[in-house]
């Protein structure tokens, strides 16, 4: 099969450029024709590097800069919008140059898979991809998350695709409710090895990574953790990951007091090492698609303490068999369920087991031939339902 993955960035950083890489170097290496195309590209060298039978093609080369919109393009986008509506977490990169690659390139294909990875990719591939190419649109975020405008146009225009696959059980009925009579395909996202090096349950630390965003709720964790220390101040936070409230956030450590205690080491290249060194960890997310660090944690058999946001972590999670879930946004909630995780050793053991058992299903061995499976009954025009 020929198959395309069509990406913002595929340069760039983050869980989904990660797992949509991983994706094209598994199909590329089931002997699959393998194409990732990057709508823009702002970086000398990808950040996930992708397999050498993966061929990789820019449309858009920003590493000289972006080029502005012309003043009559703006005026027309305030009066009409444009194909990628107002509110898409990444509508400001879409310049007019930006969009007509995407349009262009959309266009003038004629066979093969286009998997395209975000909500406005997803809804230029519905208007403007030929039929004779298979249409996969991938959601990698819950529906609710949306605002209102780009709902509407995911009701609009979605119903055009092949099939849209999301993350979670609760995605999928979201998107079924929305979409009666559209293929929508529940498929979780692979971690790269389910076997990895287990937590000794020996340093006293606690451990969180994602972008510095309000999604991620790092603002609330620190919150919690300031109610940890009096009770365990030999215990640490470390929160891992670069992004825009970095500064605010280290505000808010000193804020607290925290100085000794909570760390923004920002980005690392040896996560994996960084979760085996610890004991437990925190998920903070305001909300979440499927979080795949939390489920990387998991593999390195580390307890999970989670807020229960929509969706993912009660996708994944039984609570206190396998991590503790909490009602979301509750801060008071948090720290007590972090203090009492802390201080039960045998707990931290008996929930990082379980959870190291439960990421197993989330292994390459597990999803990739379920991808494969779609792609192939896509392309073979049979008629694809969930679970297929």
């Amino acid at each position: 099969m020929r198959i395309r993955y069509l990406m913002l960035d595929a340069y760039g950083g983050g869980g989904t450029v990660r797992t949509v890489v991983s994706q094209a170097n598994a199909m590329a290496a089931a002997g699959h024709r393998v194409e990732l195309v990057s709508l823009v590209r702002r970086r000398e060298t990808p950040q996930f590097a992708p397999d050498p039978r993966v061929t990789v093609t820019t449309l858009v080369d920003q590493r000289g800069g972006r080029q502005p919109d012309s003043a009559g393009r703006r005026a027309w986008r305030r009066i009409r919008g444009n194909v990628v509506p107002r509110g898409e977490f990444a509508a400001g990169h879409f310049t007019e140059r930006v969009e007509r690659a995407a349009l262009d390139y959309v266009s003038g294909l004629r066979d093969g898979i286009l998997v395209t990875t975000r909500p406005a990719l997803n809804l230029i591939s519905a208007r403007r991809t030929p039929g004779s190419v298979v249409r996969v649109a991938q959601e990698h975020m819950n529906l609710t998350a949306y605002p209102e405008s780009i709902r509407n146009e995911i009701a609009r225009h979605y119903g055009r695709l092949d099939a849209i696959t999301v993350l979670t059980r609760t995605n999928r009925l979201e998107y079924q409710r929305l979409l009666p009579g559209t293929p929508i395909v529940q498929l979780p996202n692979a971690v790269h090895r389910v076997e990895r090096e287990r937590s000794q349950q020996v340093n006293p630390v606690v451990v969180a990574a994602g972008r510095l965003v309000p999604q991620k709720g790092f603002d609330l964790l620190i919150q919690a953790f300031a109610q940890v220390v009096p009770e365990h101040p030999d215990w640490r936070l470390r929160i891992f990951g670069t992004g825009p409230r970095g500064t605010e956030l280290a505000g808010l450590v000193e804020q607290y007091g925290l100085g000794g205690h909570v760390t923004l080491p920002g980005r690392t290249e040896r996560l994996d090492k960084e979760l085996a060194d610890a004991s437990v960890y925190a998920l903070s997310s305001r909300f979440e698609g499927l979080p795949m660090v939390m489920i990387e944690a998991m593999t390195h058999a580390l307890p999970v303490v989670a807020f229960d946001c929509p969706t993912g972590p009660g996708d994944v999670l039984t609570d206190g068999v396998d991590g503790v879930l909490v009602p979301p946004r509750d801060v008071d909630a948090l720290a007590a369920t972090l203090k009492r995780v802390i201080a039960d050793r045998d707990l931290r053991l008996s929930l990082g087991t379980a959870a190291a058992k439960t990421a197993l299903s989330y292994g390459a061995d597990q999803v990739m031939p379920r991808w494969e499976k779609l792609f192939e009954m896509l392309s073979r025009g049979e008629r694809v339902i969930d679970g297929f």
